[in-house]
């Protein structure tokens, strides 16, 4: 039984774009599609489609059984690769067979960076092999690799006091992760800093917060104004090693050997599918993930597992029956993790369309259990969307917030599209991002029917409703 809707009042700023019933909305013109007056004159006719889309969502294990088949037979997708373009021929085929309309590639060309043959070897103060991953778009070291002392440093201002000690060093960022946004920059732009000081290699505790010996990767950058040299993770356990041998002054001396290299771009796709809208066909609202992952693990929850929610989503509208009034695009972009270029290329081939870009939703923090969404846009549109939340009560996932998106909807955000992001518990997520341990058995079947459900609910309605969303 559908649960019994609560009255949300609007704030003042709303209530200026309001009508007084859904019959005037039905009036207004599909330009400006005014927005109807109160929660249950417009919201309760979607309640008894959006429980049977959470309905079918939580009915079985699909879309992580889905997601396990992708994941285990085409493995890690970086740009550039087999795997990925495999991944996306079979997807594009079930698409087709999942009857959606307008299945389609769109062309892509992405950047090709190989990781080759890598390892670290402690020379002293003992002997043995040390686990590592080399950061994307770093420079291989060449044959025989770069052997040096290693000078452990932990932050930015720490390196420039102790300047004159890292020539000729290998320096080590061993900088504790706080969250990811305070931390990632000793990854994208430690090699820049430590050839700044002269050193010959740059090497980075990994970025996360919890480690079993499982170093990260990840992208980096360099500046043409400053020696290109290797760039590797470590693991926790040791960064924090050097650490403790380097405050008892010992001497740490390592071999790092790389064979990363670029390649030619190559051609990929973004993936798109569709249900055509039945009343403003060329309004629509975007959903997905990237398709792409780093080379490492099988991408299960970064980010194949957003791209499956939203495709699932899309799926049960077409199995329940629904045609929406506007356009459900599903999108996978293609390069997130170490070019955007997917999703530059969408905002360029859709550019004059985008003022008819209602919605862009993105799932790319992991289909762990949803709690709802962060939002940027209007106030407006602020309101309604919290007024729709609240079918998803039942599954706990009907909160909404200020701030959101994701990198793959920037671009069209930017340009004034609004842009909502999946929230979910992501206690867990740093564990794994970017590591080989990113394999689906990290998801809950039923998290991942919640994202898919979540996803679905908002996509609908904001689809179905009769007043276009508020910019």
């Amino acid at each position: 039984m559908p649960r019994l809707l609560v009255i949300v009042v609007l704030s003042l700023s709303t209530l200026s774009v309001l009508v007084s019933s859904p019959a005037q909305a039905r009036q207004a013109t599909s330009e400006t599609h005014a927005v109807p007056d109160s929660h249950e004159s417009w919201l309760a006719p979607h309640a008894r489609t959006a429980q049977a889309l959470i309905d079918a969502a939580m009915a079985d294990s699909a879309a992580w059984d889905r997601l396990a088949f992708l994941t285990d037979t085409f493995g890690p997708r970086l740009s550039g690769s087999r795997n990925l373009e495999l991944a996306i021929d079979w997807i594009l085929e079930e698409m087709g067979r999942d009857g959606l309309d307008n299945v389609r590639g769109e062309p892509v060309m992405v950047p090709h960076w190989v990781r080759g043959d890598e390892k670290l070897i402690l020379l002293e103060p003992h002997e043995r092999e040390l686990l590592i991953l080399g950061i994307g778009g770093s420079i291989g070291t060449g044959p025989g690799g770069v052997s040096g002392d290693v000078l452990v440093v932990n932050s930015f201002d720490d390196l420039a006091a102790r300047r004159d000690e890292a020539r000729g060093k290998i320096v080590l960022w061993n900088v504790p992760f706080r969250s990811y946004g305070l931390t990632v920059s000793y990854r994208s732009a430690g090699a820049v800093r430590a050839a700044e000081a002269g050193a010959i290699a740059s090497l980075v505790r990994s970025v996360g917060p919890f480690s079993m010996y499982t170093p990260h990767t990840g992208t980096s950058s360099y500046d043409e104004n400053v020696p290109r040299i290797p760039h590797a993770a470590v693991t926790v356990e040791d960064a924090m090693m050097m650490q403790r041998m380097q405050d008892r002054g010992q001497t740490i001396r390592v071999r790092l050997e790389m064979d990363a290299q670029w390649l030619p771009d190559a051609e990929s796709h973004n993936v798109v599918a569709e249900l055509v809208g039945s009343e403003y066909p060329d309004e629509v609202i975007v959903m997905g993930g990237h398709i792409d992952s780093w080379d490492v693990g099988t991408g299960a929850m970064d980010d194949a597992g957003g791209c499956v929610a939203a495709w699932e989503a899309l799926r049960l509208m077409k199995v329940l029956g629904l045609q929406p009034k506007r356009t459900i695009r599903v999108v996978m972009w293609t390069n997130e993790e170490n070019g955007l270029r997917g999703a530059n290329a969408y905002r360029d081939e859709h550019f004059d369309e985008l003022d008819n870009h209602i919605l862009a939703m993105e799932s790319d923090a992991g289909v762990f259990k949803p709690v709802g969404f962060g939002f940027s846009g209007s106030d407006a549109a602020f309101d309604l969307l919290t007024q729709i939340g609240k079918l998803l009560e039942p599954i706990e996932a009907d909160l909404v917030t200020r701030g959101g998106g994701g990198a793959d909807i920037g671009p069209i955000m930017r340009e004034g599209v609004p842009g909502m992001g999946l929230r979910v518990d992501g206690s867990r997520y740093f564990w794994y991002h970017h590591t080989n341990a990113d394999y689906v058995d990290k998801l809950d079947p039923d998290h991942v029917a919640r994202s898919v459900a979540t996803m679905a609910v908002y996509a609908w309605v904001v689809a179905d409703m009769d007043q276009r969303l508020p910019r």
